[in-house]
């Protein structure tokens, strides 16, 4: 028997993705452009979303790119704008800009580092979503997937500020899918552990840390950005049109244990 609908297709979608220009964020924009979505990538390196932009072109994929930095709300309503101009719609939203560049014990957290994790973390989505989710309140529907992490579902020893800004992002992701589950519009999160990037890659490579990290996860190796990918797919697309204000764990079991 036939499907009666392409389960994971998303031709004819135009997506936003924040981030994309390198890692994760990247490989979710190749795959959603692979899926038949045109790909709006978004980031403050222009040589990083060149790159990608013209990877997803090289396999045929429709891609454009925009600068823009999520904690400034004049830069995401100048790409909320130009999108809306120039494809006429926004249907998916991945909220994937982050940065984790503190790695200290709380009593020697200083305020700045708590408010620049915070502000990129937690306001640049909340940012993303009220700015340019907006615009599918009116056309009354769009997907939102916000990229948290197993930080935003357990404690990570010396890493305060990311877990709390992760723990921000996985509730505003329920409460804003109950808010706009009325408009037609599905939240989601994507809660992803140790993934190889470039990143991740010193950590890895570590003779005592990687052996140590990979010990801790069941499926005893990282993910890959693929994989990650994989799963922005799935909520994107209509396999999960009755999935909203979940948080799924990419992590190869490292919270079930």
């Amino acid at each position: 028997m036939m499907n009666r609908f392409p389960l994971f297709s998303l031709e004819g979608q135009v997506a936003v993705v924040t981030g994309g220009g390198r890692g994760i964020g990247r490989a979710i924009a190749e795959a959603m452009a692979a899926h038949g979505a045109t790909v709006v990538l978004c980031g403050r390196t222009s040589q990083t979303l060149d790159s990608a932009v013209d990877a997803i072109r090289q396999a045929d994929g429709r891609a454009t790119a925009l600068q823009m930095d999520v904690t400034e709300e004049a830069d995401v309503l100048r790409v909320r704008d130009r999108v809306l101009a120039e494809l006429g719609r926004i249907d998916i939203l991945v909220n994937n800009a982050g940065i984790d560049p503190h790695y200290a014990a709380m009593e020697k957290t200083s305020t700045e580092a708590w408010n620049q994790i915070i502000e990129v973390n937690l306001t640049g989505v909340f940012n993303c979503c009220r700015l340019l989710g907006e615009s599918m309140i009116a056309q009354r529907a769009g997907t939102i997937i916000n990229v948290s992490s197993i930080a935003g579902h357990i404690g990570l020893k010396r890493q305060v500020p990311y877990c709390a800004s992760k723990g921000g992002v996985e509730q505003l992701t329920k409460s804003l899918a109950y808010d706009w589950a009325d408009h037609g519009i599905r939240v989601n999160a994507i809660a992803y552990g140790f993934v190889g990037t470039d990143l991740t890659a010193e950590m890895a490579s570590h003779p005592h840390i990687g052996p140590r990290l990979i010990s801790r996860i069941p499926l005893g190796r990282f993910g890959t950005t693929d994989e990650v990918a994989g799963a922005a797919i799935f909520l994107a697309s209509p396999a999960a049109s009755y999935v909203t204000g979940h948080s799924l764990l990419v992590d190869g079991g490292w919270t079930a244990t």
